[in-house]
């Protein structure tokens, strides 16, 4: 019973601080200031769990098709290399400027099923700046773009231009309407 009572006590002092620190302002959310330890180990548990636990109704169609793997990397480059990069493109600005940093795909893919990516690419991820895009984009899309992000692990920066080359896309720093560039605002690489 003594133990019960201290826990209590020290759950209920720990409330307390909390909530004194969520409203008096106390608590530091800018993108500037990293998260404790503790916080991101705990953010990263409820992370993956939710992830697994949410994927596992997922039934994975056949992927990999040239026209999917086209599909795919058109909505990627032009909505998920501005926050991770790609490979020879460095993530922009606004990419460095998230809190938590964008994961280098090329590592996190590793992590996860072709299930639990799909999941990730549809629902997004609370507090992180990665958005869902479930709500405007197709399953096939999402599929698409599911099968796209499983090849970056072993995609060179030379297949990824070459890619690019075939979507008939710019290079890095001029826009099809601009023969003089883009000022210094376009990718990095």
């Amino acid at each position: 019973m003594r133990t019960f009572i201290v826990v209590l006590v020290v759950v209920v002092a720990a409330a307390a601080v909390a909530f004194y620190a969520l409203h008096s302002g106390l608590y530091d959310v800018s993108a500037l200031r990293p998260h404790s330890r503790m916080f991101v180990r705990m953010a990263h548990i409820a992370a993956d769990n939710s992830v697994r636990r949410q994927a596992k109704q997922i039934t994975v169609p056949p992927l990999g098709s040239t026209a999917q793997l086209a599909n795919g990397f058109l909505h990627f480059h032009e909505m998920c290399v501005v926050c991770h990069g790609a490979p020879g493109i460095m993530r922009s600005e606004i990419g460095e400027g998230l809190y938590p940093p964008p994961p280098d795909l090329k590592e996190a893919i590793a992590d996860w099923t072709p299930a639990e990516l799909y999941w990730i690419i549809k629902t997004g991820f609370k507090d992180t700046g990665m958005p869902a895009f479930g709500p405007t984009h197709s399953d096939q899309d999402l599929w698409a773009m599911t099968a796209f992000a499983l090849r970056l692990p072993n995609m060179t920066p030379s297949q990824y231009d070459s890619l690019r080359v075939l979507a008939g896309l710019p290079k890095p720093g001029e826009h099809e309407d601009d023969d003089h560039g883009d000022g210094g605002h376009g990718e990095h690489e």
